[in-house]
């Protein structure tokens, strides 16, 4: 596959693009609705951003309990399910009077409901598209991220002046369930990829031989490390800047859009390999700024510029792929999402905890100073050959052994 309109003519990449925008816009809602109507309710940085990040903190728990499953159920029953449950609870936490520890209770259930979607999704992503279409499919799914991120934030933020935030988490409710309608009338009913029942011990097993390799290890820690700080220093936008909080999730989301255009669809393959750890340096170092205490429009420029360097996952899970055994790909990408969105979510509460003792400008810098000194940190690991290992050339020279690409 050479084209974006190319990944349209696979039948089934179009209802599973659909059925993830509709999700990605309703997150996108509620998760701001959900930070204002917490942040308004308590005047804590700490809990607005553990509100918006806390279904993150859940996928650990997921990680090492649900990830079997990833490969061994249905998909589009599994997707249909998850985004249901979802629905229900964004419109559960819209009712008036809930007490806020009802509210992270919920958070936290959507939160393990949510760490077996990325393993059903990108796992159904590898499985519809041929061997060559995979990082060109996740990059189309990084920009209509981006996208949704952009318009849903600006239009959150007109919502909840319009409708409120329970009326604007409503609005979020109605759009998980598109998504579900969307996954359920467009996918085709398939077999599990793998067979046997999911267990714990199985999860375990599996995760396991996935970190038995270095170089695997090296990979989940580069995609979950360093993104993870810099999201905790977009859980503080709300606190950095109360009324314009959706201006800078617009401007971190049209950054990450270019960087996934960029990095996805015209870099070439031997220049995107080698810019790996220099965007994951792109992606913290604008936020050093933040010690400056920047006004919103410098502060906006530094944050889109900062999210160009999402795209470096684009880079680290091309090289995943190619170190996954076979048959293992949905738990594979499982365990990368469930990682770093647990990261995230330890980042938003480490984040608003240095927040609540200072200010949000200072723990911004010290999130943004952490990811650049992860971030060297791991690359220096990964350009340590293994022992025994006398030379090699190209992923190899840079610390991954080259294994084929799962057929699927």
């Amino acid at each position: 596959m050479r084209s974006y309109s190319d990944l349209f003519r696979s039948r089934e990449f179009t209802p599973l693009f659909l059925s993830t925008a509709l999700q990605t816009a309703a997150s996108t809602l509620g998760g701001l609705a959900l930070g204002t109507l917490v942040y308004r309710a308590t005047d804590s940085p700490l809990l607005s951003a553990v509100s918006m990040f806390g279904p993150q903190l859940a996928q650990v728990v997921g990680a090492t309990t649900l990830l079997s499953a990833a490969d061994r159920l249905p998909p589009r029953a599994t997707m249909t399910g998850i985004a249901c449950a979802f629905a229900a609870g964004t419109a559960l936490l819209a009712a008036p009077g809930l007490p806020i520890a009802a509210v992270f209770a919920l958070i936290l259930v959507l939160g393990l409901v949510q760490s077996l979607g990325g393993g059903v999704r990108w796992g159904l992503l590898n499985e519809i598209l041929p061997d060559n279409g995979y990082l060109l499919g996740r990059s189309a799914f990084n920009m209509m991220n981006g996208i949704m991120q952009i318009t849903g934030y600006a239009t959150g933020g007109v919502l909840v002046a319009l409708l409120s935030s329970r009326g604007t988490l409503l609005t979020a409710a109605a759009l998980h369930l598109g998504g579900a309608l969307a996954a359920r009338s467009g996918l085709t009913r398939r077999a599990p990829r793998t067979a046997g029942r999911p267990s714990v011990a199985g999860t375990w097993r599996t995760n396991a031989l996935l970190w038995s390799s270095r170089e695997r290890w090296t990979v989940y820690l580069l995609l979950w490390v360093p993104n993870g700080l810099v999201v905790g220093c977009e859980s503080l936008y709300v606190s950095y800047a109360p009324d314009r909080a959706g201006v800078l999730f617009a401007c971190a989301a049209f950054g990450m859009f270019v960087g996934d255009v960029t990095t996805g669809r015209i870099l070439p393959l031997a220049l995107r390999r080698r810019l790996g750890i220099p965007l994951l340096l792109l992606l913290a170092t604008p936020y050093l700024l933040f010690a400056l205490r920047p006004a919103v429009p410098v502060a906006a420029v530094c944050v889109a510029l900062a999210s160009v360097g999402f795209s470096a996952g684009l880079v680290q899970q091309e090289r995943l792929m190619a170190l996954v055994p076979e048959g293992l790909s949905g738990h594979a990408l499982g365990l990368d999402s469930a990682g770093r969105l647990t990261m995230q979510g330890v980042s938003a509460a480490l984040a608003g905890a240095v927040a609540q003792l200072t200010a949000p400008a200072v723990a911004m810098t010290v999130m943004a100073a952490g990811s650049v000194g992860v971030t060297l940190t791991l690359a220096a690991a990964a350009r340590r050959r293994p022992r025994g290992v006398a030379g090699g050339s190209g992923a190899a020279q840079d610390g991954v052994e080259q294994v084929r690409r799962p057929a699927m």
